[in-house]
């Protein structure tokens, strides 16, 4: 009776002893294995989602901006016309004077340079760098698009995160993105720095030769017109001037 006691005690310790050792097997297989695949996954999967990511981007920013571009510019170019083919006619004398004071122009030619729209590829290329590529918080959040500074703190503005030394830099912030386009145009059509781009765009449309003259849109000066520049030829920006 003592001998059965005794083997069936060593059948139970056996048992238990190959229960853990079996036990410990899957214990360290397991988690060893799902390390294996998660590493696997993750070697192959980056760059196609950073591809998908970049791709995303420039079709995101395609259909919000290009499309609102194109029609603020087909907006301008009609009003230029219409003006331009009616300087002297009387009834538009009143409506002129509007358009002169507006764009601070002095003479008919002065109106015309500013009501002239420059190449929609460069007001692309311009809002892809000032936006990100529509993601930047400004565009986001106040529409955006080009960056331009607030001055009035009585209208719409959102502030930077960024300071010049104790003052807080405000950007405006706009109800729509085809009013901060418009802004952009009005910009650059009234400015004193952007006189010799008036001028030059009277005499080409030539996106390539127009930016050299933007050099004053950033503190960065020719860099800026150097990025410009490539990114209209490297994203062919200029098909949308055809």
């Amino acid at each position: 009776m003592k001998f059965l006691s005794n083997y069936l005690l060593f059948i139970y310790l056996s048992a238990l002893v190959m229960f853990a050792i079996y036990d410990t097997f899957l214990v360290k297989r397991e988690p060893e294995s799902a390390i294996v695949k998660l590493q696997k996954v993750e070697a192959w999967t980056k760059p196609h989602n950073k591809v998908i990511s970049t791709n995303a981007k420039k079709v995101e920013f395609s259909n919000l901006i290009i499309h609102a571009i194109d029609r603020v510019h087909s907006e301008l170019e009609a009003q230029y016309n219409e003006i331009a083919q009616n300087l002297t006619n009387p009834k538009y004398v009143e409506k002129i004077l509007i358009l002169k004071k507006i764009y601070k122009a002095e003479s008919d030619e002065e109106l015309l340079m500013a009501l002239k729209p420059h190449p929609k590829s460069i007001a692309i290329a311009q809002a892809a760098i000032e936006s990100a590529w529509a993601k930047s918080r400004f565009f986001k959040e106040a529409n955006n698009l080009y960056g331009i500074w607030s001055v009035n703190k009585n209208k719409p503005r959102i502030a930077a995160s960024e300071q010049r030394g104790e003052n807080v830099i405000w950007l405006k912030k706009y109800p729509s993105i085809e009013d901060s386009i418009r802004d952009y145009y009005k910009t650059l059509a009234r400015s004193k720095a952007y006189k010799d781009f008036r001028e030059l765009k009277m005499q080409t449309d030539d996106p390539f030769l127009l930016v050299e003259k933007l050099q004053n849109y950033s503190e960065i000066g020719e860099k800026y017109t150097d990025d410009l520049t490539k990114i209209i030829r490297y994203n062919k920006f200029y098909i949308y001037d055809e």
